[in-house]
């Protein structure tokens, strides 16, 4: 806790063994979408949509005790999961800007994180940019480089909302991560989880997942279903 209040980011090394990495990447490759879609998203970037429709793959990132057990100091009770997503970064992909999760929420700064990232890297390739301390900065730009930071397969890399963040130009080396973004639940995801994946899905889901898609209240009363705590729909 005291070095991701200090720098802004931590890299926890070998949550997931090898054997673990290889199994979670054969069963996502054959679910990335074709490259393109977007402008932003670029022809060198593949990725997964509707990842919980999909596969059950990455259900163990989503809730994994040593992720947890730090987001339960730095989030309130009953924070939700704002976004899930698998990315693949083939070489050639440009630079993608500096910014920070946060920016999405319109509330100045300096201020505590209201969101907090976990990038789980699957292989070899992948390479952020960080501005170290920059979490604590005012509302301004980065205006020098920041530092490479190369998180080895297995690991899970947690960003703070306010960090100041980019990726490099992708080398010769191709990356997938999946990211789990997490967020205060007193605000709105990124993706709203209980219309997709919808409650079949959830049902196969475990209780701590459910409860971060939203199928939870926080108090007193945020999230109520006809008057009803949404868990009342899985009965």
């Amino acid at each position: 806790m005291s070095a991701l209040h200090r720098d802004g980011y931590l890299v926890m090394h070998d949550l997931l063994t090898p054997a673990a990495c290889g199994r979670i990447r054969a069963e996502l490759t054959p679910l990335l979408r074709p490259a393109g879609r977007d402008p932003f998203r670029s022809s060198h970037i593949r990725r997964v949509y509707g990842v919980l429709h999909n596969t059950r793959a990455t259900d163990a990132l989503i809730d994994h005790p040593r992720v947890l057990a730090l987001l339960d100091r730095l989030l309130l009770p009953n924070y939700l999961l704002s976004q899930l997503e698998v990315m693949e970064v083939s070489p050639g992909a440009p630079a993608r800007p500096a910014s920070y999760e946060d920016q999405r929420y319109p509330l100045a700064r300096p201020r505590p994180a209201l969101s907090v990232t976990a990038l789980w890297t699957l292989g070899p390739g992948t390479v952020l940019t960080v501005w170290q301390g920059s979490h604590r900065w005012p509302s301004r730009h980065p205006t020098t480089a920041g530092a490479p930071l190369t998180p080895p397969p297995g690991s899970c890399t947690l960003l703070l909302g306010t960090l100041w963040h980019g990726r490099p130009p992708q080398s010769a080396t191709p990356s997938l991560t999946v990211t789990t973004q997490y967020c205060e639940p007193w605000l709105r995801t990124r993706e709203a989880f209980t219309l997709s994946p919808g409650r079949q899905v959830a049902r196969q889901l475990s209780n701590r997942i459910r409860r971060m898609l939203g199928y939870s209240i926080h108090p007193p009363d945020t999230g109520l279903v006809d008057g009803m705590h949404p868990y009342r729909l899985f009965s």
